[in-house]
């Protein structure tokens, strides 16, 4: 059966051509940030990635396809859209089926790149265990999708708002393997240091992509999480940040927000707190995953041409 998929005219060349790729999230932009800012950080973030090296391929679903690669006027076009579904693996193939119009999230990217031959995704964060879940089951579909999905996702951690010891384990009990660049510390997001220590660490994108191609080789399931600190100079401490957080929590169940309707409650309280500095250090994360992203990309495609 022929997939439903469109690439763009910049991913179908870097494919023929065997350039290396990096599969980017659509939510930043329909989800994270009003319009015309979602559409200027997007194009950022792509060239970041380009100028690191690789090509970057942006997926959104559109008219009943999964759109590997936008165009300017579809990003635009993006930017703008009402009433965009926020896709996981459990509605993707719906909005598909009906025609929507779908941004993805982790999960839904992960999947829509490895149909597209893409290796390596970078985002923001990962969802993760939410606080609570021993009672809400409240899990984030991005961890399974990290088990079972075989891309290696470049993210700043999972979000700070999570239970992250809780989402740790879960990692581990998983199998997914999650690596700290250039520290032993595992990520928070907005924090370098989340106080716990990461499984595993490694310095050189080398490193990552060679982990990335044997996994393949050895037959072993879904892809790696690979947790790069959000750089000092776009970072607010954990010591600064968790009050926020707290208080944000005590605010939505107050309120009685929940599933998801939590996450959004949160990050807009969080950056009404911070005066707007917490979506300034998103964006500050989110190019220097770009930027790791490409890297890894490239050696993966320059070490599996030298094998």
């Amino acid at each position: 059966m022929t997939l439903p998929l469109v690439l763009s005219a910049e991913i179908a060349e870097a494919q023929a051509t065997g350039k290396p790729i990096v599969a980017l999230e659509s939510t930043i932009i329909t989800h994270g940030m009003p319009f015309p800012q979602n559409v200027e950080t997007a194009a950022r973030v792509e060239a970041e990635v380009r100028a690191h090296g690789a090509v970057p391929a942006t997926i959104a679903i559109m008219d009943h396809r999964i759109h590997i690669g936008l165009t300017e006027g579809q990003l635009q076009a993006l930017g703008q859209a009402q009433d965009v579904a926020k896709l996981s693996r459990a509605d993707l193939a719906a909005c598909l089926a009906s025609g929507g119009t779908g941004a993805t999230t982790v999960a839904a990217t992960m999947i829509c790149a490895r149909l597209a031959g893409i290796e390596v995704f970078a985002t923001g964060g990962i969802g993760g265990v939410h606080r609570g879940a021993e009672t809400s089951f409240d899990i984030s579909a991005d961890l399974r999708e990290l088990a079972e999905t075989a891309v290696t996702v470049v993210a700043a951690g999972a979000k700070a708002i999570l239970d992250l010891p809780k989402t740790l384990e879960y990692l581990e009990t998983l199998g997914v393997p999650v690596i700290a660049f250039g520290q032993d510390a595992f990520p928070a997001f907005w924090s370098r240091d989340s106080g716990l220590k990461a499984p595993l660490r490694m310095d050189q994108p080398s490193s990552i992509a060679a982990a990335h191609i044997l996994r393949g080789r050895l037959g072993l399931p879904g892809g790696q999480l690979v947790a790069n600190p959000i750089p000092l100079t776009d970072e607010i401490p954990r010591a600064e940040i968790m009050p926020h957080i707290e208080v944000a929590l005590a605010e939505a169940e107050a309120q009685g927000i929940a599933a998801k309707a939590v996450t959004p409650f949160l990050l807009q309280r969080i950056f009404e707190m911070t005066a707007g500095r917490s979506l300034q250090s998103n964006i500050g994360l989110v190019l220097n995953n770009a930027r790791l992203g490409a890297g890894i990309a490239a050696e993966i495609a320059r070490q599996r041409t030298e094998s």
